[in-house]
């Protein structure tokens, strides 16, 4: 395991190690040097030069939106094809796996057409929807299958006792999915946050760019940084690692759920 560790944290600390060199030093001793002069002023300018608090607002905007559309809509699609089993149930659930595996590239170019006629094109409220109702689909095969072992027993009393459907939703299943939910929260926003080619083409203004596109921008066709690029790579990453920090403990006993009786 430590191995396996090592192995992993390796890119990660040659990129921290980078991100506090000199483009000097870093051009003389190489990548995997240990920095002979500490400069500690490089992030502040690459965060000056990306604007990285208007993409980093952008960016957590976006996610958050997106995580709450897609749980939103995969729990009432579940809801209705894992416990309500509405007619043509199977169908449903084809059509969601099918729209898992369907590339992304295949998507685009008719979406871009779609947003440019309805006028959403450039726009963070149209993007966010369109991205959670895109990830939505996972979400729904997901609960659909956790919806269908859901004990009956209990949706059977609740509803002599006169409960409706909208309150065994939020009173009964809601709060007994809470594990399988917080885990569908933590994969939407990272999966929103990481997104690269819908943003690309979706949202070209600077002012709507997220942290992805933030930092690819410090790319050039014939001019590189690597210090700088590797520092801007340092920006990008903490934000998801503070945010595995945080709720590392709801994602591991989301993952858990149910698996020990």
């Amino acid at each position: 395991m430590t191995a396996l560790v090592a192995v992993f944290l390796a890119p990660l600390l040659v990129i921290l190690v980078n991100s506090f060199k000199t483009s000097s030093d870093y051009r003389s001793h190489g990548p995997l040097s240990w920095p002979q002069e500490w400069n500690f002023d490089i992030l502040g300018d690459v965060w000056e030069r990306v604007d990285f608090t208007q993409k980093l607002v952008n960016s957590l905007q976006i996610s958050l939106g997106v995580m709450v559309v897609a749980v939103l809509l995969a729990l009432f699609n579940a809801y209705a094809l894992g416990i309500g089993r509405i007619r043509w149930r199977t169908a449903f659930l084809v059509f969601f796996l099918g729209a898992n595996v369907l590339p992304q590239e295949g998507l685009i170019y008719p979406v871009y057409y779609l947003f440019k006629e309805v006028g959403l094109y450039d726009g963070k409220l149209g993007y966010t929807l369109f991205t959670g109702v895109l990830y939505s689909a996972f979400g729904t095969y997901l609960l659909s299958s956790v919806f269908t072992g859901f004990p009956r027993e209990l949706i059977e009393a609740a509803a002599i006792d006169g409960a409706g459907r909208w309150t065994i939703l939020w009173r009964i299943v809601l709060p007994m999915s809470w594990p399988t939910l917080s885990v569908m929260c933590v994969f939407f926003f990272v999966w929103s946050w990481n997104e690269f080619l819908l943003p690309l083409v979706l949202l070209i203004s600077n002012d709507n760019h997220t942290v992805p596109l933030g930092l690819a921008a410090m790319q050039g066709q014939y001019t590189s940084d690597p210090t700088a690029l590797s520092a801007a790579a340092l920006l990008g990453v903490l934000p998801m690692v503070i945010f595995f920090l945080i709720f590392q403990r709801t994602l591991t006993r989301g993952v858990t759920a149910g698996a020990v009786k």
